[in-house]
């Protein structure tokens, strides 16, 4: 069956700011140090499953130039631009309607675009066995991180200890954010992943799951189906995708679903959260300090400087991050960067757009 993939590329990277911004959020951004950006990396770790005419972009309008100035091999045509924002069940909903327009039906991957793995054939060969998964079972698959640490910024599912094939075992439950003494008991316990969002599905199983589930969501999705190709296609989609219920695809089909299959996954993955996650992704110095652009420092331990052409002199500072761009610099205590979101979110009501 035809391997298709589906990446969600329409988010804000607020906790990144003051680099990422409304005109080139994160997922365009290169934060590891090699040049390439969060998007271009997420494509090229599944070419080898993957061929880039199978590959279509959930994003909107405003970043339909840079998707395609950043994936050049990716035809204009897969690249999917929502008219408003409507969560992830809306969007990924409308990817699969593509889908199964072109190919009738295939096994399709949801895959985040702003996510970093390390070791990427690990995490192929995990992705091809939920493909199998997918495809023989006509199931949901969903793809758990192992944890490694009690962490209470991510949602957690709990699989069952009998595998349904392989490594692909039968989720028990997805499970809220927890504070961080469930967080200990949940990674004491053993049975619980980290949700990582990517998914593998065939895209006839995703769409029987909404039509199911999210009547609301499915009607508008198939009024758009039969327009696609149309001199209609563009307005039928703004008018249908905009009264469409806003629900994610966890909340609107996941928690409701049974049979789901989660494998379990050991692949070096960080979701990329905030600037903390730099610290994770790249080389630090013997005092912890992650330091790039014109710096000089003294005294400084455990500390971010994301600098540029203007000198930064940094004294004294422990568990800092400062980031310093054209209009902006961002000095944040690293226990606060989850607050960032707080700042811009200011800069709006302010109406001071300039720095958005």
């Amino acid at each position: 069956m035809k391997i298709t993939a589906l990446i969600l590329a329409g988010g804000k990277g607020e906790r990144f700011w003051p680099r990422s911004r409304k005109n080139c959020p994160k997922q365009f951004l290169s934060l590891t140090g090699d040049g390439k950006t969060m998007i271009q990396k997420t494509v090229e770790r599944i070419l080898p499953l993957v061929k880039p005419e199978d590959i279509f972009i959930s994003t909107n309008q405003n970043y339909k130039k840079l998707v395609s100035e950043q994936l050049p091999d990716v035809p204009e045509c897969n690249v999917l631009c929502e008219p408003v924002g409507r969560n992830t069940a809306p969007g990924i909903g409308l990817g699969a309607v593509y889908m199964r327009k072109k190919y009738e039906d295939a096994v399709m991957l949801v895959l985040p675009s702003d996510h970093l793995i390390k070791d990427e054939d690990t995490f192929r060969s995990v992705l091809s066995e939920a493909v199998e998964t997918a495809e023989e079972e006509s199931c949901l698959v969903t793809m758990g991180i192992k944890p490694t640490a009690p962490e209470t910024g991510y949602g957690y599912i709990r699989f069952l200890g009998e595998g349904a094939r392989k490594n692909a075992y039968k989720v028990e439950r997805f499970v809220e954010k927890p504070d961080l003494a469930r967080a200990k008991e949940y990674l004491a316990d053993g049975k619980y992943l980290w949700n990582s969002g990517m998914f593998v599905w065939k895209v006839s199983t995703i769409l029987g799951c909404i039509e199911k589930y999210l009547p609301a969501i499915y009607s508008g999705l198939a009024k758009i189906e039969a327009s696609i190709g149309s001199d209609g296609e563009e307005s039928v989609l703004n008018a249908e995708f905009d009264t469409m219920p806003s629900e994610s695809i966890d909340y609107g089909v996941l928690e409701k679903e049974d049979g789901i299959r989660v494998l379990p996954g050991d692949f070096g993955w960080d979701d990329v959260g905030s600037w903390l996650a730099l610290g994770r992704m790249r080389s630090l110095d013997g005092a912890g300090n992650l330091i790039s652009g014109n710096v000089v420092s003294t005294g400084v331990e455990n500390c971010i400087i994301e600098g540029g052409d203007k000198l930064i002199a940094a004294v004294g500072l422990k568990d800092t991050v400062i980031v310093d761009t054209q209009d902006a610099i961002l000095i944040c205590n690293k226990e606060s960067t989850a607050d960032i979101k707080k700042i811009v979110e200011n800069l709006r009501n302010a109406k001071r757009d300039e720095y958005l």
